[in-house]
């Protein structure tokens, strides 16, 4: 692989291409400066127009919201994992069928492996412009977003109607739903209940992961995050580790896995053959299949990265161990 070719499978944090329409709440107050970004694969974006930066799906998806201080995302839901991890900022992540059932606050570098088949929402609570990762399961990102019901209703007063065929259109620049394809339906009360009220209790302890207990885990060896013996026990179709300085030897290594490297702290050299290339933070680079690479720290100083890979686990609802 050449230089070039290695190039391209890095999406730098200062090239990232926003799309501020992506989805229904684009128009609501409160939640419309928000921006999306689809780094790989094609996401659960409902807007046409959205770019993604590269196309190939490893089984799993990455993307990205930005959102200045006190703009949040609507309620909705997901059939595969949603797991976030904050690139910048503070942010309050809430769900339940009203976003009542339970919150709780994440600080950079923090991740939370949000359960399948609840209503979620988040926040930025800070008081700067910030980031949150995105992680979403399989090739097609579990088939598109399940909204609340009163998501979609408000949309309508603000231009926007979703497709039954997940599109959306804007009647605002004229768009309207072509002829056969109706709105998207509602949940019922029967279908809603489906859809449970989890506690604060039951989802702190399982679901979220603190970024400097992670790190302290992460001194000699890689720190499992997700997977079935990780620190957040599920098989969503991959596997999250921790790294940072130390965690893994210095010297090339490859697997038969994608693997995907997302850069949270410091700068790390990615050498191959006789090449080699520096990611900084918020870069996102996908390492193909049976490459041998080596990845460390390129200079002093807290160091840190994510590292995603496919596993043979087919993406669906949240693994419950026995």
């Amino acid at each position: 692989m050449t230089p070039e070719q290695m190039e391209a499978r890095i999406v730098r944090y200062g090239d990232l291409r926003p799309c501020k329409t992506a989805f229904i709440d684009a128009h609501t107050p409160g939640s419309d400066q928000k921006e999306n970004f689809t780094i790989i694969g094609g996401g659960v974006s409902e807007a046409s127009d959205q770019h993604v930066h590269i196309q190939e799906t490893p089984s799993f998806n990455i993307g990205a919201a930005g959102q200045p201080p006190k703009c949040r995302n609507s309620l909705h839901s997901h059939r595969t994992a949603e797991v976030f991890f904050v690139r910048s900022g503070r942010w309050r992540f809430f769900w339940g069928r009203w976003g009542k059932a339970g919150e709780v606050v994440l600080e950079e570098g923090d991740i939370i492996n949000l359960p399948t088949g609840i209503f979620r929402a988040f926040e930025n609570i800070g008081t700067d412009y910030g980031m949150i990762m995105a992680v979403l399961g399989g090739d097609d990102a579990g088939g598109g977003v399940i909204w609340a019901p009163q998501v979609i209703e408000d949309a309508k007063n603000y231009g926007l109607i979703l497709g039954k065929n997940g599109k959306l259109y804007d009647s605002k620049k004229g768009k309207h739903l072509p002829e056969g394809v109706p709105p998207m339906p509602l949940l019922n009360d029967e279908e809603l209940k489906a859809f449970p009220e989890l506690p604060v209790s039951a989802m702190v302890p399982s679901h979220v992961g603190r970024y400097w207990d992670m790190m302290a885990l992460a001194t000699n060896a890689p720190c499992k995050v997700i997977g079935p013996d990780a620190l957040l026990r599920d098989k969503p179709g991959f596997e999250i580790d921790l790294i940072q300085r130390g965690s893994i030897p210095e010297a090339a290594y490859s697997t038969k896995r994608h693997e995907i490297l997302m850069v949270m702290r410091g700068h790390w050299k990615l050498q191959w053959a006789n090449h080699e290339k520096v990611l900084a933070p918020g870069d996102t680079c996908a390492v193909p299949p049976g490459l041998a690479h080596a990845i460390f720290p390129s200079m002093t100083g807290e160091a840190s990265l994510y590292r995603i890979r496919n596993t043979d686990d087919v993406a669906g609802p949240s693994w419950k161990p026995n």
